[in-house]
């Protein structure tokens, strides 16, 4: 682990609110009001459920992949960037057996965490170099890279491939 979450910090009245440790001066301690993401669940083999909000730097800081490939939603090759949903769910310690994504509009999807894999999904801020806009499908979109492997390109993987993503819980 990387120190971004090194000391996570619950707070609230029996509701955690997880906050990022702040080990360094580039790393922003709390999200500033544009919240794109929430991430909760069980962290740490802790009872209690705890809550990470992110906004866009945020998730900048943390590792970074980016792949093109086309969609069965646009044309053409797409080129996304974004952090592997791996990565960020390490990085928060949550642990479980799945997540549950959702969009904006509320629909949800359901993930095992045995499907999540170093490749696979990412959690797209960026397509084609530019921040999406809820308009178009952004501002975040688990993405896989389904040119890569026809494991990608399945009706299962696009259904998990949920665009207006706003939240992630992390449930048993």
């Amino acid at each position: 682990m990387n120190g971004l979450f090194a000391g996570l910090l619950a707070i609230g009245l029996g509701l955690g609110v997880t906050a990022w440790a702040d080990t360094d001066s580039s790393t922003p301690s709390t999200p500033s009001p544009e919240t794109i993401l929430t991430v909760s669940g069980m962290v740490d083999g802790n009872d209690a459920i705890d809550v990470l909000k992110l906004d866009r730097a945020m998730l900048m800081k943390m590792k970074q992949t980016e792949f093109g490939t086309t969609t069965i939603w646009t044309n053409g090759v797409q080129k996304f960037r974004g952090v592997p949903l791996l990565h960020l769910l390490n990085e928060t310690m949550v642990n479980g057996e799945r997540i549950v994504a959702y969009a904006i509009n509320d629909y949800s999807i359901e993930i095992p965490l045995t499907d999540i894999s170093e490749e696979a999904p990412i959690i797209a801020y960026e397509r084609n170099g530019k921040p999406m806009s809820v308009r178009d499908k952004g501002p975040l979109w688990i993405v896989y890279p389904y040119d890569s492997s026809p494991k990608y390109r399945t009706e299962t993987i696009y259904t998990r491939s949920i665009w207006q993503l706003d939240r992630i819980e992390v449930v048993n």
